[in-house]
This record gives structure tokens, C-alpha cells and sequence, in this order.
């Protein structure tokens, strides 16, 4: 394997952008990308996204895509894996160039959820757990992620509250992303008012239904000196499964990820993510972010441009916007969110209840 580095990105507003279509949103971030890049050459596209033709009526989205952006006849491939899409179309873009396959590789993430009505919607998602035994019963989401929560506050004596850091810290940082939904600081208290969803998981644990599209454009590190923008090495790609319900886990707190970056769709998967990847004790991710270290200047930095909870989740798009955030924190463009002698990122997206986690780990 060759390797590979990132030289574009690209990115729009997360928001409702109800008088646009899925192909719009795509094409965008693709130029924004392409421009960024300063390379016109691209050999194949892979589209992530989980949902387009259950709420955008629409598949064979890889090729509508390429027709609008004005890519075709070349290669082109929808690539689902739930919430984790986004990741997952980055891995097989990484593994494409790598074996030199292909030289440049177009990434981009895009959803369109929000033209649906909110019961939709959660229709669609609960697609991603078992049909049989879970999504039959009508369990949502946020119900299993409330199992979760339910399960790990027994086996750790937490209060609700102990999640509180992790949204307040995603508010404040998305509160610097002018590419963000949810730009509004909350405080605790503000998180404990918040209606519930699925108890003990509340609106302000959970990230939020809205549309978007995020780029990336790839190529040989060898070639990166044609680049305009600095480039960014992907030093490593993973993709880890296990088994799509809940109940057949031995464990279900336990997750099988080996690197990190939160997907932070609700608190709880920031815990068990931090937790599972080595970065905090069994049963410690709450006192981690208690002591401030989750913050842009702890030690151990999350959702620096507000995750998914702050920033919002286009659940195709959601990996895809995370790696450009990446990117960007390693550049030094991330503006006011900068971490500070950052050399080396993560990006993790997750799909389902952590039944699929598509890690990265990018460099400069």
C-alpha cells in the first residue's frame, strides 16, 4: 500500500436547507473541495450516505452526484454503513488509492433529512437495527441508546447530570463553527431542563435531524507537492463490526473500536467511545470530562468544532464532516476551535449501536 494523503476539503453549512436537493448539496461541498485542492483530475467518487432513497426518494445517488458535479463517465459508488457512511466512504476512497487502483479519489458525505417530519425520520434511522428483533418491536434509536445509558448509570452509580460536560462542551465549541447548527451555549442547567426523548436520554443528549454535505479529495502522498493547500497523511484506516443488536452482545458497554474519535450522536456513545479506545477507565469517562480535560485546552480535546451534537448529523455526512474538522485542526485553520500544536488527529464514525466503527487517524 501506497501512501495517502488528503489535499482538499470542503464543506457546507449544516442546517434545514429545505429549498435545496440532495444533489445540490453534494455538488457544493465537491467544488469547495476540488477548489481547495487546486487538482482538477479526479479518477473516482464515492458517495456516503444512508437515507437517500427513503427520504430523498432517490438511489443510484453516486451517479446523480457525478453527473452534476460534471465527473462522469467516472467511477462512481454509493457507500452505506449507517451513521458511519461518511467514514466508511473515506476507507474504501483510502484503500482505492492506496493500491493504486486509482491516483485521486473524490469523498463526499451528504443527507437530506429534514423534509421529512420528525416520526419519519426516526422511522428511516431504526432501519440501521436488526429489522427482526429490535426495529420490529418498535424500538427507536434513542430507546437503545437509552438502554445503554440506563445500563452503564447502574453498573457506574452516575446521575443523569455527570453527562452533562459533554454537551456543554460541544455547545461552546460549536459556538466557534460558523458551519454549525447549533450554535447556542447551554449550561448545566440548561441540559437538565431539557425534555426527555427516551428516559434517562434527553433533547440536549442527543444530536439533532438537519442537512448537509462535506468533501474530501485524496491522492498519493508522492503527488501531494501539486496540491495548493498543505496535505494531511491518512497513517492509518480501520473499519471494525460487531453484531447489529443489542442483545447479542455479551457486553453491551463494551465496544469494539480501537481508535479514537467520538461519534457523540448521544452522550452515551461518547463515554462507552472513550472508554472502549483506552482513553479513559471503565466506568471513568465521567470524571474525565467532569475535570474540564474534554475541552479545546484539556488534555484530550473532543468534538472541537462541536461533534455531532453541536455541529448537528447529517447521518451520511457526519464522518465526512468530521475528518474535514480534522484536517483542518491539523492545518492550523481551525480559527478560534484550535488546538494548539495539534500534529495528530482521530476520526471515528459509528453506525447502528456501535455494530460498525470506521476509524482514521490522520497526520501532519
Amino acid at each position: 500500500m501506497r501512501d495517502v494523503s488528503i489535499i482538499g476539503v470542503g464543506q457546507i453549512p449544516v442546517a434545514e436547507h429545505w429549498d435545496r436537493s440532495i444533489r445540490d448539496l453534494a455538488v457544493e461541498a465537491i467544488a469547495a473541495a476540488r477548489q481547495d485542492a487546486g487538482i482538477d483530475r479526479v479518477d473516482v467518487l464515492f458517495v456516503g450516505n444512508m437515507l437517500s432513497g427513503e427520504l430523498a426518494g432517490q438511489e443510484n445517488l453516486a451517479t446523480l452526484v457525478a453527473d452534476a458535479a460534471g465527473l462522469l463517465p467516472i467511477e462512481a459508488l454509493k457507500i452505506e454503513a449507517a451513521c458511519a457512511s461518511g467514514g466508511a466512504a473515506l476507507r474504501a476512497a483510502h484503500l482505492a488509492v492506496g493500491s493504486g487502483a486509482h491516483d485521486y479519489a473524490l469523498v463526499v458525505g451528504v443527507e437530506k433529512m429534514t423534509d421529512y417530519l420528525t416520526d419519519g425520520v426516526t422511522a428511516a434511522l431504526a432501519l440501521a437495527a436488526d429489522a427482526d428483533y429490535e426495529a420490529a418491536h418498535g424500538i427507536t434509536f434513542a430507546a437503545l441508546n437509552a438502554l445503554l445509558m440506563r445500563r452503564y448509570m447502574y453498573e457506574h452509580q452516575a446521575r443523569h447530570e455527570d453527562f452533562a460536560p459533554f454537551s456543554v462542551n460541544a455547545h461552546a465549541n460549536a459556538a466557534l463553527n460558523p458551519h454549525a447548527m447549533y450554535r447556542q451555549p447551554i449550561t448545566v442547567d440548561d441540559f437538565e431542563r431539557s425534555p426527555w426523548v427516551a428516559d434517562p436520554i434527553n433533547i440536549l443528549d442527543s444530536a439533532g435531524i438537519c442537512d448537509g454535505a462535506a468533501a474530501l479529495l485524496i491522492g498519493p502522498t508522492s503527488e501531494t507537492r501539486r496540491a495548493r493547500r498543505p496535505p494531511v497523511r491518512i497513517a492509518a484506516s480501520a473499519t471494525a463490526t460487531d453484531t447489529l443488536g443489542l442483545a447479542e452482545r455479551k457486553d453491551p458497554l463494551v465496544w469494539d473500536v480501537d481508535l479514537f474519535e467520538p461519534h457523540d450522536a448521544f452522550t452515551i456513545v461518547s463515554v462507552l467511545t472513550l472508554e472502549a479506545c483506552g482513553l479513559a477507565d471503565r466506568g471513568r469517562a465521567l470524571k474525565l470530562a467532569a475535570e474540564g480535560r474534554i475541552g479545546l485546552e484539556g488534555d484530550i480535546p473532543i468534538c472541537t468544532f462541536g461533534g455531532l451534537k453541536g455541529r448537528g448529523h447529517p447521518v451520511g455526512a457526519s464522518g465526512v464532516y468530521q475528518l474535514v474538522e480534522t484536517v483542518l485542526q491539523l492545518r492550523g485553520e481551525a480559527g478560534p476551535a484550535q488546538v494548539r500544536g495539534a500534529t495528530i488527529g482521530m476520526a471515528q464514525s459509528v453506525g447502528g449501536s456501535g455494530s460498525v466503527a470506521v476509524t482514521h487517524i490522520l497526520q501532519v
